[in-house]
C-alpha cells in the first residue's frame, strides 16, 4: 500500500470518523477505548434505536471492534468485517455459519495443525465432511470437487511450509462448482496481497500475528461480502467469539505503524532466507523469494517482489535431537516462542509445538521433519540476524 492510500486509512480511524449512526468521538488522535459491558438509554424509544442503529450490549455490539472492522475492510479492499477473540474463532464461527450438515469442505493439505483439527475433527461431528488436498497442483482440486461441495479453503503461505496457493485458480474453481473460497491471509497480510483482488470470497486474519506485531493482543478477522458478514454476526453472537475491545483498542494503534514494520520484516525474512539457503548446515530453506522455492514463478505473480512476500519461513536442519537446545541456547537475537509476527525474531519446532498432534505420517505428507524449524522475523537488522544464525547454526558441525 502506498503511503497515501495508508494515510487515507489512518484518517478513517483517528481524525473523528463516526463509527455507526449517533456516535461521534470530537477528533480524538487517539481513538478512546469503550470498555463497557452496555450502554445505557433513558427511554423506549432510545432502546428501540440502540438496537436498529447504535450500541447495546458488548457481545453484541462495540465502537473499538466496529472501527477495527472498518480499517481491516479497507485494507483488505472488502465490503465488511467482523472482528473476533482470535483466528481460530473467526475460522470456526464462519464455517458454523455457511456449511449445514452434508456438506463438503476441500482444504488445503498443507495447514495450520489447529485448523486441521477444526477441518478433520470438529466439523464431521456436525455432518461436514472434509478432504484434505494437496494443493500445489490446482487439478488435484478439480479432481477433489463433489457436488456438495461449498467450500473450497487454504492459506496463501502454508503454515510452516510455505507453499503458496494459487488464489486465481482456486476462486475460478470454487466459482464455477457454486462454491465459496475462504483464504487464510495471516502469514502474509493485506500489506502483502489481497486475496479478495484475486477472487477470493472470504478473508480471515489472526490479528494476533504480524497485523498486531507487539505480542499484547489476540483478535482475528473475517472480510467478506456485506450479505455472508451478515449472516455470520448473528452466529458470532451465539458463539460469544467477538473481540475484545481493549484488544481492538490496542490493534487500532498498532496498525497505525503496520506498513513500517512489515516491509522491514519482509526484507529481512528475505535476505535471511538467501543466507540461510548458502549455510552449509541447512538442507533446505523454504521462503517465496527464493529461485529454488518450486513456487518461485507464482509468488512472483501474486506478490509485488522478492522484499513483499511473507515474514515468514521455515528451514530444515539434521536431525539431531542432542543439538536442537545448543542450536536454540546459541541464538542471541531470535528466541523461541508459541506465535509469530512480533517485532522479534522468534521460532518454533513445529514437531513438538503446533504441530505435535498430529500423526507422523501427515506432517511428513505436508513436507514437516524432524529438522524442520518454522521462523518468524522481525524488525531487527538484517546482518545482525545473519550472523546470530551462522554462529549459532555452527553447533551442528561439532
Amino acid at each position: 500500500m502506498d503511503e497515501r492510500k495508508y494515510s487515507e486509512a489512518s484518517e478513517v480511524l483517528y481524525k473523528g470518523r463516526k463509527v455507526r449512526a449517533g456516535m461521534d468521538f470530537n477528533k480524538p488522535e487517539v481513538f478512546p477505548l469503550f470498555p463497557t459491558v452496555s450502554f445505557t438509554m433513558n427511554s423506549l424509544t432510545e432502546v428501540r434505536e440502540a438496537y436498529a442503529s447504535k450500541y447495546t450490549y458488548i457481545r453484541t455490539c462495540n465502537p473499538n471492534r466496529d472501527a477495527l472492522a472498518e480499517v481491516v475492510t479497507y485494507l483488505e479492499h472488502g465490503e465488511d468485517s467482523l472482528i473476533f477473540s482470535s483466528g481460530m474463532a473467526a475460522i470456526s464461527t464462519t464455517l458454523f455459519t455457511i456449511m449445514k450438515p452434508g456438506d463438503h469442505i476441500i482444504c488445503n493439505r498443507n495447514i495450520y495443525g489447529e485448523t486441521f483439527d477444526v477441518m478433520g475433527k470438529l466439523m464431521n461431528k456436525f455432518g461436514v465432511e472434509t478432504d484434505l488436498v494437496n494443493f500445489d497442483d490446482v487439478q488435484n482440486v478439480k479432481n477433489a470437487v463433489k457436488p456438495n461441495t461449498k467450500l473450497i479453503y487454504s492459506e496463501v503461505c502454508a503454515n510452516p511450509t510455505m507453499n503458496i496457493a494459487d488464489i486465481a485458480s482456486l476462486a475460478e474453481i470454487a466459482h464455477s462448482n457454486g462454491a465459496l473460497l475462504m483464504i487464510d491471509n495471516t502469514f502474509t497480510t493485506p500489506i502483502a496481497i489481497k486475496p479478495l483482488d484475486w477472487g477470493a470470497d472470504i478473508v480471515i486474519s489472526s490479528l494476533t500475528k504480524f497485523m498486531s506485531g507487539h505480542g499484547d493482543a489476540i483478535s482475528g478477522s473475517i472480510t467478506a461480502s456485506k450479505k455472508l458478514i451478515d449472516e455470520i454476526h448473528p452466529i458470532r453472537m451465539l458463539c460469544g467469539t467477538p473481540g475484545d475491545p481493549y484488544a481492538a483498542f490496542a490493534m487500532m494503534k498498532s496498525f497505525q505503524t503496520m506498513d513500517l514494520r512489515l516491509k522491514k520484516q519482509m526484507a529481512n525474512a528475505a535476505k535471511l532466507a538467501k543466507a540461510l539457503e548458502e549455510n552449509p548446515y541447512v538442507s533446505k530453506v523454504n521462503h517465496p523469494s527464493l529461485e529454488s522455492f518450486p513456487q518461485h514463478q507464482l509468488a512472483l505473480k501474486q506478490f509485488k517482489s522478492k522484499e513483499t512476500m511473507s515474514g515468514m519461513m521455515s528451514f530444515v536442519v539434521p536431525e539431531d535431537d542432542r543439538k536442537f537446545d545448543e542450536f536454540l541456547q546459541a541464538l542471541h537475537f531470535a528466541h523461541y516462542a508459541m506465535t509469530l509476527g512480533g517485532l522479534h525474531t522468534t521460532l518454533v519446532h513445529p514437531c513438538t509445538s503446533s504441530h505435535s498432534h498430529m500423526p507422523d505420517a501427515d506432517r511428513r505428507a505436508m513436507g514437516i521433519t524432524p529438522g524442520l524449524f518454522r521462523l518468524s522475523v522481525g524488525i531487527e537488522e538484517a546482518e545482525d540476524l545473519i550472523a546470530d544464525f551462522t554462529q549459532a547454526l555452527e553447533v551442528f558441525g561439532k
